[in-house]
This record gives C-alpha cells, structure tokens and sequence, in this order.
C-alpha cells in the first residue's frame, strides 16, 4: 500500500524557490584557537552540550 500517487512525489520540494547559499567565512585557526582557551579557561564554561539537569522535562 502506498499514500498518494508516484506523479505527486517531490512536488512541494519542486515548487520552493531557490535561495543562493550564503558565503561561509571561518575564522583563522590562531583566533579559533584564542576564542576556545577564553571560553574554556578563562570564562570556565564546559566543554559539550549542557547537562540533563537543565533539559526540559518530557510530559
């Protein structure tokens, strides 16, 4: 059993209009480096995504 027809596959995808990506600028690797030692060491702010305690709670 299949929902709707094969002729409608990929319709909604085909009717979005094309927006030109955007130019992705990195930072150089010294300033990289500079911005994480701040953030780790000097601001003291943990390494990873935040601990299950301040997750919200599933109902």
């Amino acid at each position: 059993m299949t929902h709707g027809s094969v002729q409608k596959a990929g319709k909604v995808r085909n009717q979005t209009p094309k927006v030109e990506q955007k130019p992705h600028l990195s930072r150089s690797p010294r300033l990289r480096n500079k911005h994480l030692y701040n953030k780790r060491y000097v601001k003291g702010i943990p390494i990873g995504q935040p601990s299950s305690k301040k997750r919200r709670r599933k109902r």
